[in-house]
């Protein structure tokens, strides 16, 4: 008889919501594996983040570090507290640690509206907003972090890295999500190339290798657009955007505005992905302000264990995995269509999202 399928997932709820969100997801999770059967998640709790680096002087252990190699998978909740910060002044951001140490050179953000909540946009085809966001995560503005420059307290400098191979990757990769998105929706994908390319030569350099790429995909629509437009166009039509692949300190700032056009980052799921690891988290920060309040959104924490599970299966050949993502998705969904999550306005917190999740994956 074959032996059912373990995966070792790496845990780290972090600080703020973190450590609700993810009680909530493991819940689901739970529920999920019943449901599914045959299948055994093994989950490794890890400390780390801004609240164990006040306590402990260390972020993030390389105890732990190795832990997150070794597994399968790691989840990840939030990191970060505004009043802990390291010498430097910059806050706590073990998920920038991870994405260096484990080379997660892509980054993937999922933007979409559902029906049932009210819209940010009048319009009425802001219910059809569907995006994607690529960001490249190893190079880009961010490949300054731990390595800028101050000089007498009076310039600072902080200098923007963009390679061909690390460019190449990224795009490569966007392209590989075009051409996923078309098959499961059955209809043509297109990336878009974000840049500033009509000022930064290692933008432009970024567009050059882009097109190149475009060029081995002609099957996928392709095109550029500079950041400024884009940011613009997205608040007049997000519907029409489909992928766009960008520098990273780009990547998250259209992140954050494309969730806003939806309502919230607590419907965002993300993934940060490399060629032999990946982390799943939320898309949103740890918002101390509302943590133990019992009114966090836990649906982008379960979405990225959506994300974790296709990942997983296309890495280990396993459609249950596969299946179990549209099971999450599928009862996200139909959960969203009954509760108001607080942010929206509505009563509904974290408990009784839950509740609702876990439901919907029942009669599944």
């Amino acid at each position: 008889m074959k032996r059912a399928p373990r995966f070792c997932i790496a845990v780290l709820p972090g600080d703020g919501i973190g450590p609700e969100i993810m009680a909530s997801c493991l819940q689901v999770l739970d529920v999920l594996q019943d449901r599914l059967g045959g299948l055994s998640l093994e989950f490794r709790h890890l400390e780390g983040g801004a609240a164990h680096y006040q306590k402990t002087g260390c972020a993030f252990s390389e105890a732990s570090m190795d832990v997150c190699r070794k597994a399968d998978a790691v989840l990840f909740g939030a990191i970060g507290l505004p009043h802990v910060r390291y010498p430097d002044g910059t806050e706590i951001t073990t998920q920038c640690d991870l994405r260096r140490d484990m080379d997660l050179y892509a980054g993937i953000r999922l933007i979409r509206s559902y029906p049932g909540l009210p819209r940010v946009l009048g319009d009425k085809r802001a219910a059809r907003i569907n995006l994607v966001v690529v960001r490249e995560q190893t190079e880009g503005l961010l490949w300054s972090r731990g390595r800028g420059l101050l000089e007498d307290d009076r310039v600072a400098r902080d200098t923007m890295l963009v390679s061909r191979d690390g460019s190449r990757r990224v795009c490569e990769f966007a392209f590989r999500v075009a051409e996923r998105r078309a098959q499961m929706r059955r209809r043509p994908a297109k990336v878009t190339c974000v840049d500033k390319a009509d000022v930064l030569s290692s933008m432009a350099f970024f567009r050059r290798v882009f097109c190149e790429v475009a060029e081995l995909h002609p099957e996928v629509a392709s095109g550029c657009a500079y950041a400024d437009a884009t940011a613009m166009n997205l608040v007049r039509f997000p519907w029409e955007f489909d992928i766009l692949v960008t520098e990273s300190v780009l990547g998250g700032i259209f992140s954050d505005l494309a969730a806003g056009l939806v309502g919230s980052l607590g419907l965002v799921p993300s993934a940060d992905i490399g060629e032999k690891h990946a982390v799943f988290q939320p898309a949103h920060g740890s918002a101390p302000d509302i943590a133990g309040q019992g009114s966090a959104n836990p649906v982008a924490q379960v979405l990225s264990a959506a994300l974790m599970f296709d990942w997983l299966a296309e890495r280990h050949a396993e459609p249950r995995l596969a299946h179990g993502a549209r099971i999450l998705e599928h009862a996200v969904d139909k959960a969203l269509a009954t509760v108001c999550p607080v942010e929206f306005g509505g009563q509904d917190g974290t408990s009784a999202i839950t509740q609702a999740i876990m439901a919907q994956i029942r009669k599944s």
